[in-house]
């Protein structure tokens, strides 16, 4: 049985609880610390995007590493998501996200200090399970102190505090990296205040009332859960490089990770208290909206991810202007996450905004299956804006619309399923399109030099930098003109089977049914 101690309600938002809704100015002051440790999260992982060929080369990494350092951080982040998101339901959340951004600080400073590929790759794991905290625990924390139908409006800032910390960490390792005497591990050092800052922020202005419950947490749920996505991510990371697509291994990895995925659901289905209660899926919304968020993953984490490629080796441009140059992308998810949050409040509905999103992500990763390492970049911008108008109509709604379905002792457990399956989409994307680049660039560069002739073949060989990845200064220029149209092309072709992934979110969302939000926090624990 579910109880609320006495000092629970001395330390919590009691007045705003029990007396009545908090005010505007308590929950934004409840949320500064929360909103800070999100930037904090989201800063970490795309300040490292244009340093990473710098880094992997400095530390004597290969392709291999390469990918690990940006799929380990995502691997740890959705296999703890779901523990994240149930320990919220049984514990104080102000000290989970805490101990999430201790978590990260202590991965980011030893990160800082990698001396070897491997060593860095074991860090950016720790800061993952960090990241996976504070991304589950931001919607739950909102859930617990603001109503479903004012819920919008914040979600609205807390797509803002996405689009800052999305545009603002490639500008900044950008300039760190260009930066002689400052070096690639800064991007680690330099969110280490924010975080320090932000557990200071929230000791002071978050307070929540703490639920006590006499439970026993689902170990061997984590733990089945955490393999099964693991094995598939390792599956995908290695499946067209090391071994075939279709081999030995690739029936070894799948059919474990279906088996433990299986044990999984039986374990879940007996557990007193589960990891992902599965009786949340007997529910439609939540269904429909885990398989979007699914889907709409594949497409976010595809546009942060690979577009620094393409601004930096197709168009070759510094790390610093890489960063510039995805600014529309941003805008438009900066925009339409706040404006669609403030409808949201105002109207309490949501089901068009998620459609129309849907519509747009098709549209705008459609277009940008075109790019070339010539696209005029007014064009490239008008797409990205597009890109970026529809994940803000649809990242932070799949979530209300679940947390509008469930009672107040489910919203960590719900909210993180999405965000869960979020990242999984994100991890398994970026995974296999990153796989499906390398063998792309690969072949457009041998398409390239055969049509150069003997010379371009005998030019072709050298000239890159460690990781795999090219150096265009050290390269002639008709070798350099192949090597970026190669890139170009292949990032373009990365955004073409992007999309049809975006276009099964927009089918999926169709048949969601829309529940006008709640007006009252009391109404969702009903």
């Amino acid at each position: 049985m579910a109880t609320t101690t006495p000092n629970d309600v001395r330390d919590g938002h009691a007045d705003g609880a029990a007396g009545g809704p908090m005010t505007h100015r308590q929950i934004m002051e409840a949320l500064s610390g929360l909103l800070l440790g999100m930037f904090v999260a989201i800063l970490s992982s795309t300040i490292v995007s244009n340093a990473l060929p710098e880094i992997i080369s400095d530390l004597g990494g290969g392709q291999s590493a390469y990918t690990w350092v940006v799929t380990a951080s995502l691997l740890a982040m959705t296999a703890t998501t779901p523990l994240w998101g149930k320990l919220a339901d049984l514990f104080s959340k102000k000290l989970l996200v805490q101990l999430a951004l201790v978590i990260y600080v202590v991965g980011s400073i030893v990160a800082g200090l990698s001396q070897s590929s491997g060593m860095l790759i074991a860090c950016r794991v720790v800061q993952g399970v960090g990241v996976g905290g504070l991304s589950a625990l931001a919607q739950i924390v909102m859930a617990a102190m603001i109503s479903p139908r004012e819920r919008g409006r914040y979600s609205g800032y807390l797509g803002a505090t996405f689009a800052v910390a999305t545009v603002g960490g490639p500008l900044l390792g950008g300039v760190i990296t260009d930066t002689d005497w400052l070096g690639w591990r800064w991007c680690f050092y330099v969110g280490v205040p924010f975080a320090v800052l932000a557990l200071i922020v929230l000791q002071k202005t978050l307070r929540l009332p703490v639920v006590r419950r006499e439970v026993k947490v689902d170990w061997s749920g984590a733990v089945l859960i955490s393999a099964a996505v693991s094995l598939l991510l390792v599956w995908v990371t290695f499946a067209g490089d090391k071994y075939d697509w279709m081999s030995w291994q690739t029936y070894l990895m799948v059919g474990g990770s279906l088996l433990l995925g299986a044990a999984f659901v039986l374990v879940e289905s007996r557990a007193s208290d589960p990891i992902i209660p599965l009786r949340l899926f007997r529910n439609r919304t939540i269904t429909l909206a885990s398989l979007a968020s699914l889907f709409v993953g594949v497409a976010m984490f595809a546009g942060t991810v690979f577009f620094s490629q393409y601004f930096q080796l197709a168009r070759d441009k510094s790390p610093t202007m890489s960063g510039v140059m995805t600014i529309p992308m941003i805008a438009g998810l900066f925009v339409s996450s706040t404006v669609s949050g403030l409808v949201i409040t105002r109207t309490g509905r949501w089901k068009a905004w998620l459609v129309t999103g849907g519509a747009l992500v098709t549209a705008g990763l459609g277009l940008l299956g075109g790019l070339r390492y010539d696209t005029p970049y007014w064009h490239v911008a008008v797409y990205m804006a597009i890109l970026g108008l529809g994940l803000g109509m649809m990242m932070q709604n799949l979530v209300l619309c679940t947390q509008n379905q469930v009672a107040t002792a489910d919203l960590g457990a719900a909210s993180s399923v999405v965000t869960f399956f979020r990242s999984l989409g994100g991890a398994v994307g970026v995974s296999a399109l990153g796989a499906v680049m390398a063998n792309k660039v690969t072949e457009y560069v041998k398409d390239g030099l055969t049509a150069l002739g003997p010379q371009g073949a005998a030019l072709g060989h050298g000239g890159t930098a460690g990781g795999g990845i090219p150096d265009l200064e050290k390269l002639p220029e008709p070798i350099r003109l192949v090597m970026e149209s190669a890139y170009g092309h292949a990032v373009g072709d990365i955004f073409l089977y992007s999309a049809p992934f975006a276009l099964l979110a927009f089918v999926v969302t169709l048949f969601i049914r829309e529940v006008a939000l709640k007006s009252a926090k009391a109404d969702a624990d009903q």
